[in-house]
């Protein structure tokens, strides 16, 4: 099971993406001389475009195999079953085990991921605190 983001996140990521090639491609062709700083820009842009393309076709979470993993480049990874406390705080979902804990922000999920994100943990038969 995929947990997806929200669109308007995800779209976030080009937006800054195209506008700082925008702007680097502005300062290139309209300054006099071309400044380290420019290729600066181009990497910032490029990083951003990669996050868009990254966060588009990984997504927030993945459910599968007994396993709750985040998307991220040093994402965690926790077992569902040696899941022994979850708690919602502050519009976050914790999870802890005796060896990690795992905050969902559940501000980036859309809200048909976020229901079946909410029945795949109801199923763990913990108490919420």
């Amino acid at each position: 099971m995929i947990i997806q983001y929200k669109r308007k996140h995800i779209n976030l990521h080009l937006f800054f993406g195209l506008s700082w090639l925008g702007l680097a491609t502005v300062s290139i062709f309209i300054g006099d001389n071309i400044r380290w700083t420019d290729f600066g820009q181009f990497v910032i842009s490029g990083a951003y475009i990669s996050i868009y393309f990254y966060t588009l076709s990984r997504q927030y979470l993945t459910i599968k195999d007994g396993y709750i993993q985040e998307n991220k480049l040093f994402g965690k990874r926790i077992k569902l079953a040696e899941v022994q406390y979850m708690k919602e705080f502050a519009g976050d979902y914790i999870l802890r085990t005796d060896k990690a804990e795992l905050t969902i922000n559940t501000t980036l999920i859309n809200s048909e991921s976020h229901s079946r994100l909410r029945s795949e943990l109801d199923k763990l038969d913990l108490k919420w605190a």
